[in-house]
C-alpha cells in the first residue's frame, strides 16, 4: 500500500487515530498492553480499511514495512518512556516514532536525543480536536526530525482537518519539542477560553435571570457572526439544550462544579514564568478549575460574609446579553494573545524560528480553540511587522467605542453584585496594563532599592542608581 503506520494505544485518542489512518488509505498495524483491547478494537473497528492488531512488540514492529513509522498514544509521563525501553532494541536505524499524547516538551527533546543514538528519527506531535477530531480530521502539530517529517506528511496530510483556506492543519514547526509546546500552549488558551464562556454562563444566569433555554439561544447566537464563532462557543449552545436520562431536566444542572485539570494547563503557566511572559487569562482558567475542586472552597462556601452592592440596576435581558457578548469577545481575544506571545518568546529562547502565522492556521480547523478570530492573527503574524498589519488593525478595531464600556459594564457590576469573573477581570487589567503609558512599577523599583539596594534605573539619565532611602 501507499502508506503504512503503527499506533501503539487503543485508547479514546489512539483508536481514533488508528482508524483515520486506516480510513485514508494506510495499512494500519495496532498494540495495546492490555491485549483484550486490540481484540476488542479489530471486532468493532477491524473492518474500517487495511487494519492489523498484533499483542507483542516483536509481532508488531516486523509487521510493518521499513522505514516504519510509529506513533505513541499514551498516557504522558513514565508510560512513553516504558514504551520506548521495550521498543527501541526493535527497531531499525531510519525508523520514525512520533509521541501524538500530550508530553511535556523537554520529555521530547530528551527523548529524541535517546532514539537518535540508535538512528531512530523522533516526531514530537500535539493532536487536538478530542475524539471526534482524531477520527475525522485533528489539528497536528510537529515537531523533531524534519526528514522524518517529509516521508509522512503525505499520509499526515489526507487525515488532518481542513483549515477553510485550500490547506490542512498539520504543519513542521519545527526542530526539537516545539510541536508539543505549541500543542500545550493551545491547551492553555483553551483553559482562559473556557473560563471565559463559563464566566459569560455565570452572569447572564445570575444576573441576567437567564434560562437554559434562553442561555441556548445567546451562544446560538454568537455563533452565527463573523467574530465570535467558533468551536467552543458552539458546542457551549448544544450544552443547553441537552436533558438528562429523565429526558425531564436540564443535563448542565445536575453537573458538579468541581473542574479537573491535566498536566498542559499547568505547564503553560509555568512555562509563562520560565520565560516572563505574563498570561493572567491563561492564569485565571487554571486557578479557577482548581479552586473549583479545591478543600478551602469546600470549607468555605456560603459561610463568608456578602455585603453586595445592588444600587445599579441589571439591563434589561438583550441589553445584558450585548454586554456580555463584548466582554467574551474582547477576553477572548486577548487569551489568544497571551498565548501567540509565549510562543513567540518561547521561540526565540530556543532557537525554534517558529512561524506564528502557520500554528493560526493549523489551529483553524480541527481543534479545539478553533474560531474565526485565528484567520486575523494568521493575516497578523504573515506580515513582516504584525502590528501594523490589517489583520491587527481588525483586532484592535474590537476594542473601541461601546464594546469597551460593555466590557466595563461587566467587570464593574460583575465586582459589586459578587459573581466572579476572573479571567474577564484579568483580561482588562491586562489590557489596560498594556495601553498605560506609565506604570506603578516605578514605586516598585523603589522599594526593591530601599530594602535590599536592587539599583534602579531613570528616566532623565542613563545608567543604574542606588538611593540611601
Amino acid at each position: 500500500m501507499e502508506h503504512s503506520i503503527g499506533v501503539i494505544g487503543l485508547g479514546v485518542m489512539g483508536s481514533a487515530l488508528a482508524r483515520n489512518a486506516a480510513r485514508n488509505g494506510a495499512f494500519t498495524v495496532v498494540y495495546n498492553r492490555t491485549t483484550s483491547k486490540v481484540d476488542e478494537f479489530m471486532e468493532s473497528c477491524g473492518k474500517e480499511g487495511t487494519i492489523v492488531g498484533r499483542k507483542s512488540y516483536e509481532e508488531f514492529v516486523a509487521e510493518l514495512p521499513t522505514p516504519r513509522a510509529i506513533v505513541i498514544m499514551v498516557e504522558a509521563g513514565s508510560a512513553v518512556d516504558a514504551v520506548m525501553t521495550d521498543l527501541l532494541p526493535l527497531l531499525q536505524k531510519r525508523d520514525i516514532l512520533i509521541d501524538g499524547g500530550n508530553s511535556h516538551y523537554r520529555d521530547t527533546q530528551r527523548r529524541e536525543k535517546e532514539c537518535a543514538e540508535h538512528g531512530v528519527r523522533y516526531l514530537g506531535m500535539g493532536v487536538s480536536g478530542g475524539e471526534k477530531g482524531a477520527l475525522e480530521g485533528p489539528s497536528m502539530m510537529l515537531g523533531g526530525d524534519a526528514a522524518a517529517y517529509k516521508e509522512i506528511e503525505p499520509l499526515l496530510q489526507k487525515m488532518a482537518a481542513d483549515d477553510g483556506v485550500n490547506g490542512k492543519c498539520v504543519a513542521y514547526l519545527g526542530t526539537g519539542g516545539v510541536g508539543h509546546f505549541v500543542k500545550m500552549a493551545h491547551n492553555g488558551i483553551e483553559y482562559a477560553l473556557m473560563q471565559i464562556i463559563a464566566e459569560g454562563y455565570d452572569y447572564l444566569k445570575i444576573l441576567g435571570k437567564f434560562t437554559n433555554v434562553q442561555l441556548a439561544e445567546t451562544f446560538e447566537a454568537w455563533n452565527g457572526t463573523e467574530e465570535m464563532k467558533g468551536f467552543l462557543i458552539e458546542i457551549t449552545g448544544t450544552i443547553f439544550r441537552k436533558k438528562d436520562d429523565s429526558g425531564k431536566s436540564d443535563l448542565i444542572d445536575f453537573i458538579a462544579d468541581r473542574a479537573k485539570t491535566k498536566g498542559t494547563g499547568r505547564w503553560t503557566v509555568e512555562a509563562a514564568l520560565s520565560y516572563g511572559v505574563p498570561a493572567p487569562t491563561i492564569a485565571a482558567g487554571l486557578q479557577a478549575r482548581i479552586l473549583s475542586g479545591g478543600e478551602l472552597h469546600a470549607r468555605l462556601q456560603g459561610k463568608l460574609p456578602e455585603h453586595l452592592d445592588t444600587s445599579e440596576p441589571v439591563a434589561p435581558p438583550l441589553k445584558t446579553r450585548s454586554y456580555m457578548r463584548s466582554a467574551c469577545e474582547l477576553s477572548m481575544i486577548l487569551a489568544y494573545l497571551q498565548g501567540f506571545e509565549l510562543l513567540r518568546v518561547a521561540s526565540i529562547e530556543e532557537k525554534w524560528n517558529l512561524n506564528l502565522s502557520e500554528v493560526a492556521r493549523i489551529w483553524r480547523g480541527g481543534c479545539i480553540i478553533r474560531s474565526a478570530m485565528l484567520a486575523k492573527f494568521q493575516e497578523m503574524f504573515a506580515s513582516r511587522d504584525p502590528w501594523t498589519s490589517a489583520g491587527w488593525q481588525v483586532l484592535k478595531s474590537r476594542f473601541e467605542g461601546e464594546r469597551q464600556f460593555d466590557w466595563r459594564h461587566i467587570v464593574d457590576l460583575a465586582t459589586s453584585r459578587g459573581v466572579p469573573a476572573p479571567a474577564i477581570t484579568s483580561a482588562l487589567a491586562y489590557y489596560d496594563a498594556l495601553r498605560k503609558e506609565r506604570l506603578p512599577q516605578n514605586l516598585t523599583q523603589a522599594q526593591r532599592d530601599f530594602f535590599g539596594a536592587h539599583l534602579y534605573e531613570r528616566m532623565d539619565k542613563k545608567g543604574e542608581f542606588h538611593t540611601e532611602w
